[in-house]
């Protein structure tokens, strides 16, 4: 777009407390230069131009540690690095993007897609690679690609019989292990159904000449219902957001019938119990009201620990405080069109609007004095 344009959203200094209650572009007041939606906040949202264009429905969008912006341009099978202005610094070719994360060392992590030959007949999978963008000097399209899942036949017998399962969802932890959402039909057999979060550790070994190499260690995080309607559940995980800290905390977006399709697991750590709780318990908040959302695809973390969800099916972006109390949400079908990521850096919300092709940047207008 060649016309600035600022689009205002009021922001209620109430908490929200249903969807009802979502500021919806309806409500908005056109003028020549701006959008704004008039209310007895003084807070609102600004959104920042240009917009950024160029993508075929993209599906995710991170900040990475550098910082740069990384899309899964998901459509046009290439991952897009740009800087914090939005300037294209260069792309790398890969089939299928849908998630990404970036690990402390730097290491891009995407879920996407690879075909193989497999008697004689082509067969697509769902992968998850490893970029090195550190031995690239951050060039991305000269970035050495490495398949961590599915695993070599040699270490996994069964890794290229199952085209049907799909990862959808990744992140990274302060220990650099990682966790790998998974989806799929078959999820009767207990002991490896579909439906999972898959933990990945790399543990340097060593061979007989002295030479140390890493080896994958996969698992599961356990407890979860592959294909549970409530809480602790894995059923159809849309995406994983781990925290900036030294935590093993996880938040999880879930697309299968569910009531409670944001959920935020807690590690915990104690003599009688160690492992996943949920942090936020059905009903305590407004985060956690019955069918609160639509098709969840996205959430992410500001630095005062604020959540932000993006709703594929209510074109909206959702903000929550650490206590699940609704704070800020924003949207509409005016201006986002199924909206499957959403990042935040230094004041400012990317939000990829997958339906229109494009990211939107927005800040707070008590951001901007």
């Amino acid at each position: 777009m060649k016309l600035k344009q600022y689009i205002v959203f009021a922001i209620t200094g109430l908490i929200i407390i249903s969807c009802e209650n979502k500021l919806d572009l309806t409500d908005i007041v056109k003028n020549s230069q701006d959008k704004q939606i008039t209310n007895i906040s003084d807070t609102v949202y600004i959104q920042q131009s240009p917009v950024w264009t160029g993508f075929n429905k993209p599906e995710d969008i991170i900040v990475g540690r550098e910082p740069f912006i990384y899309v899964a341009d998901t459509q046009n099978d290439r991952i897009v690095m740009l800087d914090v202005a939005g300037k294209v610094l260069g792309s790398k070719t890969i089939k299928h993007p849908v998630a990404l994360a970036q690990d402390y060392k730097l290491n891009l992590i995407v879920c996407a897609q690879f075909d193989t030959t497999i008697n004689s007949n082509q067969v697509t999978f769902s992968a998850v690679y490893k970029i090195d963008l550190v031995s690239a000097q951050h060039l991305i399209g000269s970035a050495k690609v490495t398949r961590i899942l599915p695993q070599d036949p040699k270490e996994d017998p069964f890794a290229f019989t199952r085209p049907d399962r799909e990862y959808t969802g990744v992140c990274v932890f302060f220990d650099n292990s990682i966790y790998v959402s998974r989806k799929g039909p078959k999820n009767s057999n207990p002991i490896d159904r579909d439906n999972a979060i898959l933990t990945l550790k790399f543990i340097p070994v060593s061979n007989s000449g002295g030479v140390i190499r890493d080896s994958l260690v996969v698992g599961k995080v356990p407890l979860l219902e592959a294909e549970g309607t409530g809480m602790m559940s894995a059923n159809k995980i849309s995406s994983l957001t781990s925290f900036n800290r030294k935590s093993l905390d996880v938040i999880l977006t879930l697309i299968g019938d569910n009531s409670f399709k944001v959920q935020w697991l807690q590690f915990v750590v104690n003599p009688d119990f160690s492992g996943y709780r949920p942090k936020l318990t059905a009903f305590s908040s407004d985060m956690m009201l019955v069918n609160k959302f639509g098709k969840p695809e996205d959430t992410a973390l500001d630095n005062a620990g604020n959540i932000f969800v993006a709703d594929a099916q209510k074109d909206s972006i959702f903000k929550f405080n650490s206590f699940g109390d609704e704070l800020q949400s924003f949207g509409g079908s005016d201006l986002l069109n199924e909206p499957h990521a959403v990042a935040f850096f230094d004041k400012i919300i990317y939000v990829l609007d997958t339906g229109n092709d494009r990211v939107i940047r927005f800040i707070l207008s008590t951001d901007t004095q």
